[in-house]
């Protein structure tokens, strides 16, 4: 009797907490992770689904970080978010680093598709990794394109990076390896924020920052070539649930239009834009879809 009651209590609960989690609701819903240029990106996808197939798009931005997203894709609370396929590959798929942009896409598509039922639609035309960045006009004096022509010129510069960076695996000391690299000085670390100002206030000479940051551009600093193909690739690729695009095909005609449709050089304005003009990231994404024809 007891055990029967324990059973009743049990099932009962299931059934209340099931009744009390928020509706689905009957329109796709877009995440994102809590930086600009993913918010952008997310706004970017809503944007895009609701022109191509005037559907109406929930937005849910801002849920933290890759494992979050996954698993809220996994449960269904949202239909579609923007992952990197380096990030995809190694932290949700725990797979071993591959330096090889095709081939990571790949076992990415596949592995999403077997385990998950998730769809890793076309690239949309940049990569987001680490890059190596000196001022512009240092580059153009010394005539820098690559950090193979750099290597020469480090033991007389002094090298700006993030905390994380000095140490994680795919970070300086094997990019240091690679490319023979040697500064004037140990590494200067500071936080991510504070990199752009160093270079530009002539405290350092070179930074590890990002290859879509915003004050690349607005700095007039030049990301110079990975050119042995040290770094992962970092390809940003819309992740979709297959249920997702079952009961809304229309949402597969605004994502062929996105493909390949972005530059490193225009997702670096639009968080400039973002984060250094303080504009509106719908009206940042909404001007961008008029400047390309989408």
């Amino acid at each position: 009797m007891i055990r029967r009651l324990i059973a009743t209590v049990a099932v009962t609960c299931c059934l209340l907490l099931t009744s009390c989690g928020p509706p689905r609701p009957d329109e796709p819903v877009i995440g994102t992770k809590n930086f600009t240029e993913q918010v952008v990106l997310g706004e970017l996808l809503a944007q895009e689904i609701e022109a191509k197939s005037h559907l109406k798009v929930e937005r849910r931005f801002y849920l933290a970080g890759s494992y979050i997203c996954q698993q809220a894709m996994v449960s269904g609370r949202i239909d579609a978010y923007v992952e990197y396929t380096g990030t995809a590959l190694t932290a949700i798929l725990k797979q071993p680093l591959d330096r090889n942009p095709q081939s990571v896409l790949d076992k990415v598509r596949r592995l999403y598709a077997s385990r998950y039922g998730i769809t890793v639609a076309a690239p949309l035309g940049f990569e987001n990794t680490f890059a190596m960045i000196i001022r512009g006009d240092d580059a153009r004096r010394l005539h820098l394109q690559t950090l193979s022509q750099a290597a020469q010129y480090t033991p007389q510069w002094r090298l700006g990076v993030g905390y994380e960076f000095e140490q994680r695996p795919d970070g300086l000391p094997g990019l240091s390896t690679t490319y023979g690299l040697k500064f004037d000085e140990p590494p200067r670390r500071m936080d991510l924020g504070l990199l752009y100002r160093a270079i530009s206030s002539n405290q350092v000479d070179m930074i590890a920052g990002n290859s879509t940051d915003g004050p690349i551009q607005a700095f007039g600093l030049t990301v110079l070539e990975d050119d042995k193909h040290y770094f992962p690739p970092y390809q940003a690729v819309p992740l979709v649930r297959d249920d997702a695009l079952r009961r809304w095909p229309q949402m597969r005609t605004a994502l062929d239009a996105l493909a390949g449709r972005i530059t490193a050089d225009d997702m670096r304005a639009m968080n400039e834009a973002v984060d250094g003009e303080h504009h509106d990231p719908a009206v940042v994404v909404r001007e961008f879809r008029q400047k390309k024809g989408l």
